[in-house]
């Protein structure tokens, strides 16, 4: 098969590393790619949101199958462009990528099928919006309703700090159109879990759990990022939960997406929060998360394109989905003031010593090739991931091979998978 994935992050360069290992593999491609990427496909100088150039490669060079990572081509509707195309694509369509794509949307069914959820309200009027919040309890969540990196989630303590918030999300625009429209929520407290699942229109299959860290800093302080490393599996997802969340979750958002003419075929990444009263639903990601793809994918047993291919068509009942029975955790190198401000194009030295072990990965986020060098060209550069029989093994592995690979301004938190030891 020729494959092409459709992104530039650490997560596909997980995705082609798991693709490099099948069989049925031939030629890879990825648009954009990166420097690391580049060494599994061929990396072509294409945008993810450049939809007619990217069909027009994939009828060029005969693409058997195409795979979006990226939640904006997502939500814009680049599964549609390449299926009318006649090109076999694994991800949602634009109708179902919502349930990702707008916040408001994702709570609204949530509540009409009874998938439990914190309390919210939607916004388009920030008048409204700081009517509501006058008469609310403290502290609390206000989402902007669109994509915006991870990043448009705002806690507030008070009153003051809402109201400001409402100015930075719907008035300044901080997040862009993503800002058009608000959700607040009321504020839950728990472990936060996420947990990454096939989906093929009916049937759904989850696989094994992870925890992302989304603070720029050690012990969650600092800013939102888009993740600043992850462990798997998550010792807080029992069996309890994970039964719990079959009954009352999972298949209740497939059946749900299905009723209401969205039929969603792809991965749905579901972020739990285990509160008191049980597990709810505190967001839907329509593809696989970043980092958590590089510490779920390494641990797959299955052919990925086998499991694609039954997403796709349908089939994935057939499928048994088996995952290792040990851990793996990704430890994020950033460029010094991320998520901010940072400076680019450091030479990375290092990078060969992951070949001389097994079980441990380097996925590169933000590289580029200057000449046959490759340098930083990103907030996130790289995710150290190590393997290891347990979370404890895997973790400290993890954190001795990040001291293999360096560049300058290299920046990294020290306590990724500190919950564990709470466990």
């Amino acid at each position: 098969m020729n494959v092409l994935i459709v992104g530039s992050g650490g997560r596909e360069h997980a995705i082609a590393a798991s693709v490099a290992k099948s069989p049925r593999a031939d030629k890879i491609f990825c648009a954009p790619g990166n420097a690391g990427i580049a060494e599994y496909a061929q990396c072509v100088p294409i945008g993810a949101m450049e939809f007619d150039k990217l069909r027009d490669f994939a009828k060029e060079n005969a693409i058997d199958l195409c795979i979006v990572g990226m939640d904006d081509p997502l939500v814009g509707g680049l599964v549609d462009v390449l299926e009318e195309a006649e090109i076999r694509t694994f991800g949602p369509k634009k109708n179902a990528a919502i349930l990702e794509g707008s916040k408001a949307f994702s709570k609204d069914l949530m509540k009409k099928y009874n998938i439990p959820t914190a309390a919210y309200e939607n916004f388009t009027d920030p008048k409204a919006a700081v009517a509501y919040l006058e008469t609310a309890k403290f502290p609390i969540v206000l989402k902007a309703d669109g994509l915006a990196l991870g990043k448009g989630v705002l806690i507030c303590k008070d009153l003051e700090e809402a109201k400001a918030g409402v100015k930075e999300i719907m008035l300044d625009k901080k997040f862009g159109t993503a800002g058009n429209e608000m959700v607040i929520e009321e504020f839950m407290t728990g472990r936060e879990v996420s947990v990454l699942s096939f989906v093929d229109g009916k049937t759904i299959k989850t696989m094994t759990s992870a925890q992302d860290h989304k603070r720029a800093g050690d012990g969650d302080t600092g800013l939102n990022t888009g993740g600043m490393g992850t462990f798997s599996p998550s010792p807080f997802y029992t069996k309890e939960v994970e039964e719990f969340c079959e009954k009352y979750v999972y298949q209740a958002t497939v059946d749900a997406m299905a009723a209401e003419g969205r039929p969603f075929k792809g991965v749905i990444f579901f972020g739990l929060m285990l509160t008191e009263d049980g597990p709810k639903v505190l967001e839907y990601n329509a593809r696989f998360g970043d980092p958590e793809a590089q510490v779920v994918l390494p641990r797959m047993k299955n052919d990925i394109l086998e499991v694609m291919e039954a997403c796709i068509d349908g089939t994935l009942d057939q499928v048994d989905l088996q995952f290792e029975d040990n851990a793996a955790v990704c430890v994020v190198l950033a460029s010094e003031g991320y998520p901010v401000s940072y400076e680019k194009g450091f030479p990375i030295t290092g990078l060969e010593e992951f070949k001389k072990h097994e079980g441990y990965y380097c996925f590169h986020a933000g590289t580029k090739f200057d000449g046959d060098q490759i340098v930083t060209n990103g907030g996130r550069v790289l995710g150290v991931t190590a393997k290891g029989k347990d979370l404890k093994e895997a973790r400290a592995n993890a954190y001795a091979a990040t001291e293999w690979v360096n560049f300058k301004n290299k920046y990294m938190r020290h306590d990724i998978g500190k919950a564990i030891d709470e466990a």
